[in-house]
């Protein structure tokens, strides 16, 4: 991926219609390195992965046939456990979840990833 200018890369060409709008909205309205671009790449493709592993799951349901005639959870349910995770994990290493809505919510502060938590270490300290 290579960044030119001030214009946006654009989303590679294998991801879905959703992932890649917002690949689009997200290099709009974040300043994003070259690294950056790879970690959102990732999140994409987990993305569209668990989009993937859920539209089988509605087709075939979530259990399949089990050895000596039993059954078992579906393959798919795993896959997209684990690809929701590495989205939101992704999400996260990108500093993307930084900024939550404003609420009338009365609870614990929001976190902050590591990331911007040891910057903010490093200002309070000097």
């Amino acid at each position: 991926m290579k960044i030119v200018g001030n214009t946006p890369p654009q989303p590679p060409a294998h991801l879905s219609p959703s992932a890649r709008q917002w690949w689009q909205t997200t290099v709009e309205g974040y300043v994003l390195q070259e690294h950056h671009l790879r970690l959102l790449q990732l999140a994409c493709e987990a993305w569209d992965q668990a989009q993937k592993a859920r539209a089988q799951l509605e087709r075939e349901g979530m259990t399949v046939p089990g050895r000596e005639g039993g059954v078992r959870p579906h393959p798919c349910i795993g896959i997209e456990r684990d690809s929701r995770l590495a989205v939101a994990r992704l999400i996260r290493e990108l500093d993307l979840d930084t900024e939550p809505p404003v609420s009338e919510r009365v609870g614990p502060a929001a976190l902050l990833s590591n990331g911007r938590s040891r910057r903010a270490r490093k200002t309070a300290l000097g």
